[in-house]
Parts: structure tokens; sequence; C-alpha cells
């Protein structure tokens, strides 16, 4: 598929050309190139790999090895309010569990999806650094500490907008 099949935003692809640009267009900086661009769409579909493989002057090939190695890149879209739990050894043993299912039950949605509305997605991750907080749940940038099932309701009341 080529980019010209999908709609991407067309100002949201001259800001990612313009950030390659920023960059010389240096294949040593295809990392940077990609949070770039998945800070501007939310995700990195095969169109956007391209878009930087053309510009960042790589293959096809290896912008999608990158984005496909590093947990941290999606090609699948997440919502406008992303949902981690930590299900780490300390915020597993602390009930992390139980907070996982709790999500899952308040937004209807199993683990890796995406509400229809685009306005949650859930997720689990190993670690965020946070173990005496445990159970952490993070919310785009906000980490949540010591999240009990009883409070999942109260965080999801926050992003009610």
């Amino acid at each position: 598929m080529s980019t010209a099949d999908i709609k991407l935003n067309p100002v949201e692809v001259e800001k990612l050309k313009a950030a390659c640009a920023e960059l010389n267009n240096e294949p040593g900086e295809l990392i940077n190139a990609l949070h770039k661009a998945q800070s501007l769409f939310g995700y990195l579909p095969a169109e956007v790999q391209e878009i930087i493989a053309e510009e960042m002057n790589v293959p096809v090939a290896k912008v999608y090895g990158v984005v496909t190695f590093y947990s941290f890149f999606t090609m699948t879209p997440k919502g406008k309010h992303p949902i981690s739990i930590c299900t780490g050894t300390a915020c597993y043993v602390r009930g992390a569990d139980k907070v996982v299912e709790e999500f899952k039950k308040k937004l209807n949605l199993e683990v890796g999806e995406t509400s229809e509305d685009g306005k949650f997605s859930l997720s689990c991750l190993r670690c965020v650094g946070a173990c005496g907080l445990a159970p952490v749940v993070m919310v785009g940038e906000k980490v949540y500490g010591r999240v009990s099932p009883d409070g999942v309701a109260e965080i999801l009341e926050e992003y009610a907008d």
C-alpha cells in the first residue's frame, strides 16, 4: 500500500518531513524520527514508516525492524487516554491482576484493545520503576500508585470528557 492509499493528515505529514529535515535526514537519527512520528500520529502505520524511510534514506524494512523491535513503538492506534497497568513482580504481588480485571470490566475491553470511540486503550507493561507505589497504573504520562480495584472507577471519572 502506498501513502496515497490512506488518509494521513497532510499537515502532520509536512510536520514529519520537517522533523526529519531538522535531523538532517541522517539515517542514524531514525529512532528520533520515529518518536516524532508517533507523537504526531499516535502510532506508526506502514504509510508513516514509508515516509520516514524515504525522508531518512533507509530501507522500509529497516524502519519496520526498528518499530517492531522496540516495545515503545506501536503500529496500532492507541486511545486518546492510553491506560497501562504494571504487571511486574511487585505490582503483581500487590494485586495488579485484580486491577487489570476491573479495568477490563469497566471499559468492556481486553488487554491490547482500544475502545470503539477511541477514548481508551488498555495494555499491560512489565515495570515502570515505581515499585514502592505498587500496584501502578499509568494513564498517558500520569502515574497512579497503590491502585485497588475500587479505585479504577475514580481514575476513569477523571477522563470522562
